[in-house]
């Protein structure tokens, strides 16, 4: 049976609480934005889509071997803002601002997914938080004068210990997310500083 999957890194709940309440406050806008649930937040490393659920563990054990050299290591989430730019995004999200290794990650998760026959992704890697999807231009114009007022909104920086391969379930309350498979990130090799 096939599963829709993605690869991601999932966010700790206070700071899931910390964007959720920030969300809450530009839905008072009363525009037509479907606003991903708090427990939802997450950062996408690799949208799969329809996997064979015989292809997990094969997957899993692939990233593992590419990821566990790497550290844990923080990252700061922080500025709002949506795409595409102007008076008509689609997308309403908040950003990665200091990053670390995630793009070496984003890289090496991309190379086993082609090599397992996904697609590599053709934009330039940009790292974000979906936080609302616009349905219609209903009280748009306060959505994006909210943003403006919020693009130096920062929010606790917090660890990345590893990714997950998630699975989705659209369900009639909308999508439902869980784990398949955690992938820590085991490197301890030389010191690179601690926190």
């Amino acid at each position: 049976m096939a599963l829709r999957c993605f690869i991601a890194v999932t966010l700790p709940a206070a700071l899931k609480q910390s964007v959720g309440k920030m969300m809450r406050s530009l839905g008072e806008t009363g525009a037509d934005v479907k606003w991903v649930p708090e427990q939802n937040l997450h950062l996408t490393l690799k949208f799969l889509g329809a996997t064979g659920e015989e292809k997990i563990e094969e997957m899993t054990g692939a990233l593992r071997k590419k990821l566990s050299p790497y550290r844990p290591f923080y990252i700061t989430i922080g500025g709002v803002g949506s795409f595409p730019g102007g008076r008509h995004p689609r997308v309403i999200w908040v950003g990665i601002q200091e990053y670390g290794p995630l793009e070496d990650i984003y890289r090496e998760v991309e190379d086993v997914m082609t090599q397992h026959g996904y697609p590599p992704e053709d934009r330039p890697f940009s790292p974000h938080l979906t936080i609302g999807r616009v349905r219609s231009g209903k009280r748009l114009a306060e959505v994006l004068k909210r943003l403006d007022e919020l693009r130096a909104v920062s929010f606790d920086e917090f660890e990345v210990k590893g990714v997950t391969l998630m699975k989705s379930e659209l369900k009639p309350g909308g999508a439902e997310y869980s784990s398949l498979a955690e992938i820590p990130l085991e490197g301890n090799n030389g010191d690179q500083g601690d926190e």
